[in-house]
């Protein structure tokens, strides 16, 4: 087992890593292809002999090493980094695959990382943490998707216990002053919002989650309090999150952005090629999970789905999901986000309907989580639907894909939309009761009976928290990017 230790200064300058292999190693790598551009003295730290690099790749001896040290200059890899333009020099963002030079993981393997840090400083990563042991974590193999996030200096850790789950939330300081009752405010909006995701089936998918929320002021791109978030699945799982700090705490509440982020995590990362199907299960559960907290009426639940159809259904008819998924494809946003959201309700309400209400999408994703979840790698789409099948009695994922995945155009939904009784008239909808699926309807954006999770409280601060159940309606005016990358 490799075993890495990295001192981390506390004027936040410099890193020094030195790494020791219980075999010798011939091949160590940097993720990053600027990573070469911050890294310095690299050493057999055995022999104190010299170590170049050539791009990501360190040049070893032929018969390997045990043992190198290096540094990387933290300051300049952070100037790098643009996430740091909106925050105090007290804390930086950068990834580890910017200063992480390591050899390949291999499934069932891992890597130990101590952290050393002087002063107040903090680290957050999102290894997973060694049980006893402070500053240390366990670093495995994962999708690899996209640059996770590592964050050192002096920020706000809260830990906060929701059904399931740990969340290790950090939550990074602005350029402005902020005071300590808003930002208890944010970390308990953080942990309301994954609550919300315990709303499908009692528990959160990832029992130990990096949480990392950015500070945007007044270099907000949009005019949501949340205007973005994605999940990244880089040696273990995180959730991104970019927040108008200068907005009240009910405005987060009002928004959708964390609930979709969080629900990614009931799927593996599903290859790019069809994400059509994590986007578009993000995207109904997002709505689902908000009318089952109370945030969103029955009625509202369904207008909202129903507006998001009509945009799938009129994005390139002429592209079917996969095609609209591929690279490059412009113009099919809508398309990808909204015909996964479509085939789960069709899943849903046929799993509700065979079985007289005793099985839903949340019980078969229930199963999947308790297999498989987290998983250490990338999933295809084929691969997770046939998963999905062996955990129900009788096929109904593989066959919906191959029938969709592959066909031009939108799942027909005119029919099922009004066996489910939402009457559409000039495009608002209307609930009727006594719809061939009116209960099924119901059941699906219906309280549950534990919805009384939001209720208890989450954070053990000692300090103000926010409201945990809202009014309001969150807004949902279009569909901004928020990703599972």
């Amino acid at each position: 087992m490799p075993e890495y230790s990295v001192r981390v200064d506390s004027a936040l300058h410099e890193l020094r890593v030195e790494a020791h292999f219980t075999v010798p190693v011939r091949t160590i790598a940097a993720r990053s292809r600027d990573a070469h551009r911050h890294i310095s003295n690299v050493r057999d730290c055995a022999t104190g002999k010299r170590i170049r690099t050539r791009g990501r790749r360190m040049l070893l001896p032929q018969n390997g090493l045990r043992c190198i040290t290096y540094r990387v200059d933290l300051r300049q890899a952070a100037a790098a980094d643009r996430r740091n333009n909106t925050l105090s020099p007290a804390n930086v963002v950068v990834s580890p695959s910017v200063w992480m030079w390591r050899p390949a993981i291999g499934q069932g393997s891992h890597i130990h990382v101590q952290f050393i840090l002087e002063g107040e400083t903090l680290v957050s990563v999102p290894w997973q943490p060694v049980p006893g042991v402070d500053n240390a974590y366990r670093l495995t193999a994962s999708p690899e998707n996209a640059q996770g996030v590592a964050v050192f200096g002096r920020f706000t850790y809260v830990e906060s216990d929701i059904p399931g789950a740990r969340l290790r939330i950090a939550l990074l300081q602005p350029r402005s002053e902020i005071d300590d009752a808003a930002i208890a405010a944010i970390a308990s909006w953080v942990s309301d919002a994954a609550s919300n995701v315990t709303l499908a089936y009692g528990r959160f998918p990832n029992p130990s989650l990096q949480v990392v929320v950015l500070p945007v002021g007044g270099h907000s791109w949009s005019d949501s309090p949340v205007p973005f978030g994605r999940v990244i699945r880089d040696g273990g799982e995180s959730v991104e999150l970019f927040v108008d700090e200068r907005r009240a705490i009910d405005e987060y509440y009002d928004d959708w952005t964390a609930t979709h982020e969080f629900s990614h995590l009931m799927l593996p990362y599903i290859r790019s090629s069809n994400r059509w199907i994590s986007e578009g299960f993000a995207q109904y559960y997002q709505n689902v999970l908000l009318a089952r907290s109370g945030a969103y009426s029955e009625l509202q639940a369904w207008q909202k789905l129903y507006e998001g159809f009509e945009r799938g259904r009129k994005s390139r008819p002429d592209l079917s999901p996969n095609r609209a998924a591929a690279r490059g494809t412009r113009d099919a946003t809508m398309k990808v986000y909204w015909t996964g959201a479509a085939i789960a309700l069709i899943a849903d309400v046929e799993l509700r309907r065979r079985s007289n209400g005793n099985e839903s999408l949340d019980d078969v994703l229930s199963r999947l989580q308790e297999c498989c979840l987290p998983s250490a790698r990338t999933w295809s789409g084929q691969e997770l639907f046939a998963k999905l099948d062996t955990l129900i009695e009788v096929p109904l994922f593989m066959p919906l894909y191959r029938r969709h995945a592959n066909k031009t155009g939108f799942p027909d939904l005119r029919g099922l939309i009004g066996r489910l009784g939402l009457a559409v008239d000039d495009d608002i909808v209307a609930l009727q009761r006594n719809a061939e699926l009116a209960r099924i309807r119901h059941a699906i954006t219906g309280q549950k009976p534990n919805s009384w999770v939001l209720l208890k409280p989450l954070l053990d601060t000692g300090q103000p928290r926010g409201q945990a159940r809202h009014n309001h309606v969150p807004t949902q005016s279009r569909d901004r990017c928020s990703t599972d990358q």
